[in-house]
C-alpha cells in the first residue's frame, strides 16, 4: 500500500501545502488513487520530492528544476551556473562588509560613496553644499570623482563660505561683487579651479553624459541656493 499525501509529505520532511505545489507547477506527477480516491503515492515519489526538496535547498529555483526534467540525477551544467552565481554574490557581499565596516568605523553617511562620504563628514559643508555633493557624486566619473575628493579634503569653514552660506537673497550688487572676490581667492576653490578649469567640462566624461550632468547640476543650484548666492557664484567664474 502506498502513502498519502501526508504521509509522503512528512516521510520528505516538507507540507502538504508544498506537496500540492509541486503538482500545481508540473514537478510531481500526480499518483494513482485507491478505490476510495485517495491518492496513493510510491517510492518514485518520495524520491522525486526529496530531489526537488534538496535541488532548493542548494539554491535552485524550482523552474530551474523543471527544465532539468526527472531523469537528470546530477545536473552538472546547472549546478556549475548556481555556483558561478553564488560566487558573485559571495564577492558582492564580501564588498558591502568591508564597506560597511569603513561607514561604521567613521560614522561616515550612507549617501556618499565611502571614500568621499568620510571626506564630506570632516569638511564641515553647508547643507547646501553637502546636499549638492551627494548629487556631484552620481554624476562624475570615478577619475573625476578622486580628483573632487583630494580637492574636497583642503576645505575649511572660512568666514567668507559663512558669509555666503548666509547671503541673504537681496544682497546688493557691491555686497555679491566683494564676497565672489573674497571667494575666489581662498585656496580651496583656487585648488577646484586648477583641478577643474572648466565648470562644464569636469563633466566631459560622466557615466550619465555631460548634457544630462550639467542640466542636472543647473536643476540642483537653483534648488538649492538663492538668487544672490548663485549670482556670487557666476561672478567667481566669469
Amino acid at each position: 500500500m502506498g502513502w498519502s499525501t501526508s504521509q509522503l509529505a512528512d516521510l520528505a520532511g516538507t507540507t502538504l501545502r508544498t506537496i500540492r505545489h509541486y503538482h500545481d507547477v508540473g514537478l510531481l506527477a500526480e499518483p494513482e488513487r485507491r478505490s476510495n480516491g485517495y491518492k496513493s503515492y510510491g517510492v518514485p515519489h518520495l524520491v522525486r520530492v526529496l530531489r526537488i526538496k534538496r535541488l532548493t535547498d542548494l539554491g535552485l529555483s524550482l523552474t530551474q528544476i523543471a527544465k532539468l526534467g526527472d531523469g537528470d540525477e546530477h545536473p552538472g551544467e546547472a549546478l556549475r551556473e548556481l555556483d558561478a552565481e553564488l560566487a558573485a554574490t559571495i564577492e558582492r557581499l564580501q564588498r558591502i562588509r568591508v564597506e560597511l565596516a569603513l561607514i561604521l568605523r567613521q560614522e561616515a553617511p550612507t549617501d556618499l560613496p565611502p571614500d568621499i562620504a568620510a571626506t564630506v563628514a570632516e569638511a564641515n559643508l553647508s547643507p547646501q553644499d553637502r546636499a549638492a555633493t551627494v548629487v556631484i557624486a552620481q554624476l562624475l566619473s570615478p577619475e573625476a570623482l578622486a580628483t573632487y575628493n583630494e580637492v574636497l579634503r583642503s576645505h575649511l569653514k572660512d568666514i567668507a563660505i559663512v558669509e555666503f552660506d548666509n547671503l541673504p537673497a537681496d544682497a546688493d550688487k557691491e555686497t555679491r561683487q566683494r564676497l565672489a572676490d573674497r571667494m575666489s581667492a581662498l585656496p580651496y576653490v583656487q585648488e577646484m579651479r586648477a583641478a577643474f578649469p572648466d565648470v562644464v567640462g569636469m563633466y566631459g566624461d560622466s557615466p550619465r553624459g555631460e548634457k544630462f550632468a550639467t542640466q542636472t547640476m543647473a536643476k540642483v543650484m537653483v534648488e538649492l541656493y538663492n538668487e544672490a548666492q548663485i549670482d556670487v557664484l557666476i561672478r567667481m567664474n566669469g
